[in-house]
């Protein structure tokens, strides 16, 4: 039996480590534009920045910058046609599901990753049992560090707050589960910005591997 009544994941970098495909486009797109491919691990480094830190970071270039919209739509474009392509669950993460599922114990995304990219990776990767419910930021007035999107999923799973747990790599979700009132859990395993430190975070748990949420969940 689990602690908790329900469970609460952040998407990229905690439920699924979707760098790989990150990657992959990024450096599709540089190669497409005659640039020089990035390495993998510096990709994955920055991939909590989303696509326009990804597209800054490649093309030093900033927002306000004229092209920029529109190397950023190239590279959403290329992003939305090969979701899965390399994305898997974290090592330990379908076990847990599988757990969960036979325990009793919801389970649900809250990410700031937008639905037309968050729902048809998730129908992709067909995890089993599925989540009840997937909260993105345009479901929400304010996402993530808002509570707001965590106090929908407990609504949607029919839990009060203080019965659930939000599992996150950044310290957003940290924030948005705290203010939520549910138990918090740093995934230290996952997207750190450089030079962050999950400690400083002001979460309930840090767990350093997926893994290692099965003994901290049961």
């Amino acid at each position: 039996m689990s602690r908790y009544r329900a469970v609460l994941f952040d998407l990229d970098g905690t439920l699924l480590d979707t760098a790989p495909d990150f990657a992959w486009c990024l450096n599709a797109l540089l190669q497409r534009r005659g640039r020089s491919r990035l390495p993998d691990d510096e990709i994955r480094a920055i991939v909590t920045e989303g696509s326009a830190g990804l597209v800054a970071r490649a093309f030093d270039c900033s927002p306000e910058e004229p092209l920029f919209e529109a190397i950023r739509t190239e590279f959403l474009t290329i992003y939305r046609a090969n979701l899965s392509r390399h994305t898997r669950p974290f090592p330990g993460i379908a076990e847990l599901l599988t757990r969960l599922g036979t325990s009793g114990t919801a389970w649900g995304v809250v990410t700031n990753k937008p639905s037309p990219y968050a729902l048809p990776l998730l129908t992709d990767m067909a995890l089993q049992p599925g989540p009840g419910a997937i909260i993105c930021p345009d479901h929400v007035s304010n996402p993530k560090p808002d509570p707001e999107a965590v106090l929908l999923a407990c609504h949607r799973l029919g839990v009060a707050p203080e019965e659930a747990v939000m599992i996150g790599d950044h310290r957003r979700d940290i924030d948005a589960g705290r203010a939520a009132g549910t138990i918090t859990v740093a995934a230290a395993y996952g997207y750190l910005d450089s030079g962050e430190d999950p400690n400083q975070w002001n979460a309930h748990h840090r767990v350093d591997s997926a893994a290692q949420l099965h003994e901290l969940l049961f």
